[in-house]
């Protein structure tokens, strides 16, 4: 067990794909983790106490650090446990560039297809969460959209996963090769989606026979080694620890930004989201961290990654 310091706290709950993703880098590397259980929709009192007002699944805690958004939890799980690293090979940086594909749109469209099938069987404030958060103000049409246009959704997942499957008809364990890597969680995190929140979703993905078998061989990674922990008590945690993150800015910043200044980070999309605001601590061209104080929390260092996020001066 790791000591208080270093403890990894996941806050995630059991159905989220996302969440999925960053447990099976858990498992690639044989992590330990504390597990907090939090709610499916907002309000998340518990979980923006220490995240400043960021809502989404799923955050990871040490200390009073707080990681947003599974690019960045993966990335600093990768250079805290660089063994077995999750970049094998000399491609990272276009693995990386890949990522923001799977993460992205390609995520995105697996969220109209769950979201489209469900139809009027969705329950009206997941309907509404949710909607408002993938599908912008106008969620109510781009909801009735999603299930209208059903079939060319499904078309435009089909040739992806055709994709994968090839690359893994010559035998491969995982997709770049015998070692599972960053992207087959990345990758995975979406199909586990599909296949669990879709009624379609089993028939339509038993085509793909190669990545039937890869997906075996993901879910035999399993997700580490857990232990529950109340939200109270990560709270606690970061209240009683101090911020690790060390401060400044890398050279050549677009925005001009020092350490010291106001900001608010936010997702860089039309969810409704409420920003993230703070002291800039640190920023180069991967990540953010701004530093909170809270009454209840005392003071964190919340980390953003800076590629699909938003920083107002």
């Amino acid at each position: 067990m790791s000591e208080p310091a270093n403890e990894i706290i996941y806050h995630n709950y059991p159905q989220s794909p996302v969440a999925e993703k960053v447990r099976v880098i858990f498992g690639i590397k044989g992590l330990t983790w504390r597990d907090v259980e939090i709610p499916r929709l907002p309000p998340k009192p518990l979980l923006t106490t220490l995240t400043g007002g960021y809502r989404r699944t799923p955050v990871m805690q040490i200390g009073a650090d707080i990681y947003c958004d599974s690019q960045c939890i993966i990335r600093e799980l990768e250079r805290r446990y660089p063994a077995p690293t999750l970049m094998p090979g000399d491609d990272a940086g276009l693995l990386w560039c890949l990522s923001r594909w799977t993460d992205g749109a390609l995520f995105e469209l697996s969220v109209k297809i769950v979201l489209g099938a469900a139809g009027d069987d969705l329950p009206e404030d997941f309907a509404q969460d949710r909607g408002r958060l993938y599908l912008g103000a106008d969620w109510a049409a781009g909801l009735k959209k999603a299930n209208a246009t059903l079939p060319h959704l499904m078309a435009q997942l089909r040739a992806p996963l055709a994709w994968l499957d090839t690359q893994l008809a010559d035998g491969r364990q995982f997709l770049i090769g015998d070692k599972a890597a960053a992207i087959d969680a990345q990758m995975y995190h979406i199909v586990w989606f599909v296949r669990g929140r879709c009624q379609a979703g089993p028939a339509f993905l038993a085509e793909f026979k190669n990545l039937e078998r890869w997906e075996q061989s993901i879910a035999a990674l399993g997700h580490g080694s857990s232990t529950s922990m109340t939200p109270e008590d990560a709270i606690e945690r970061a209240r009683s620890m101090q911020p690790i993150d060390s401060t400044g800015v890398a050279e050549g910043d677009p925005q001009g930004l020092t350490p010291g200044m106001s900001v608010a980070v936010t997702p860089d999309v039309d969810g409704g989201e409420q920003a993230v605001s703070g002291t800039l601590r640190s920023a180069n061209a991967e990540s953010i961290s701004i530093e909170r104080v809270s009454e209840d929390a005392g003071t964190v260092c919340v980390h953003f990654p800076r590629s699909g996020y938003r920083v107002e001066i």
